[in-house]
């Protein structure tokens, strides 16, 4: 299954309790980095966030995102920590006793010292299950996102993988042709240099050049390569490092190919494969 690294899903819900919102955003990277953003009541969450992202998703970075709105609980009101404020009172009017201009304490200002004035604590159970059920769905989107974006690169490869094998099957075909052509060059040259031919030492000669010039271990890897890359494109795995790694097979192959070439021909057509292997590589960058 090829999966984008690149996605976005966001999820709402709400209840009793107030709203919620969960937004997921991945872009490319090496391995799996997971950047948690959580509401001050849900951090208990975040180990339990991370695992879950640790099995379902294989690499890229994550960025995660979570909004909560709490509902204010009408009912029970506010409530006055009274022994905290009796002792704030206690306490200013010790200090008025050593004061020449003693201030009056009002009763708001009383109310403003932390921890006086509570809010009714919220029963955070039903939010904390949402949350999961919510990142659970966000989360399933996002995998659904990343392997569309994926899918879509499918007739890219596949277009480029047919493409890479047909020059290496045209290059194999042609090898004896050039041989042949290579053999009556030097005979050529030496009846051009009115040299008289030692049949041994041609035969010597063209055996050294055809051992040289022989690309049939490479054609041949280069097409198990590219057997090799389309059976990894539909394996139901994280698939990207895979990837990568026979891109730089190929490119070596490719290059090794190069460096033997005996006809024009021959370096045009491992000079296309570098650039197709190239175009591949780009879009496996950004692959799970």
């Amino acid at each position: 299954m090829i999966r984008s690294m690149t996605a976005f899903a966001r999820k709402d819900t709400e209840g009793a309790w107030g709203t919620l919102t969960c937004e997921l955003r991945t872009v490319n990277h090496r391995y799996l980095e997971p950047s948690l953003r959580l509401p001050e009541g849900l951090r208990e969450l975040e180990n339990e966030l991370r695992e879950t992202l640790r099995t379902r998703l294989g690499r890229g970075k994550v960025d995660v995102g979570m909004r909560l709105n709490l509902q204010e609980n009408t009912e029970e009101g506010l409530t006055v920590n009274m022994a905290l404020a009796e002792s704030l009172n206690h306490a200013a009017r010790q200090v008025n006793r050593i004061l020449d201009n003693p201030a009056h304490v009002s009763a708001l200002e009383v109310l403003r010292w932390p921890g006086v004035l509570e809010a009714p604590a919220h029963n955070m159970a039903p939010v904390h299950e949402a949350a999961r059920q919510l990142f659970g769905e966000a989360l399933d989107e996002l995998i659904t996102v990343r392997e569309r974006e994926g899918e879509r690169l499918r007739p890219l490869f596949d277009e480029r993988l047919t493409e890479m094998s047909d020059r290496v099957a045209e290059v194999r075909s042609a090898m004896p042709r050039l041989l042949e052509r290579q053999s009556e060059q030097i005979r050529e040259r030496f009846q051009a240099a009115g040299v008289e031919l030692d049949e041994d030492r041609l035969a010597q000669e063209l055996t050294l050049l055809a051992q040289k010039s022989d690309v049939a271990e490479e054609l041949d890897r280069l097409d198990a390569h590219v057997r090799e890359v389309r059976e990894t494109l539909d394996a139901d795995r994280p698939i990207g490092r895979r990837l990568d790694f026979l891109m730089q097979e190929l490119n070596r192959e490719a290059n090794t190919l190069s460096s033997k070439s005996l006809d024009a021909d021959v370096t045009r057509h491992a000079v296309s494969l570098k650039v197709l292997i190239e175009q591949i590589r780009e879009q496996v960058q950004n692959l799970e």
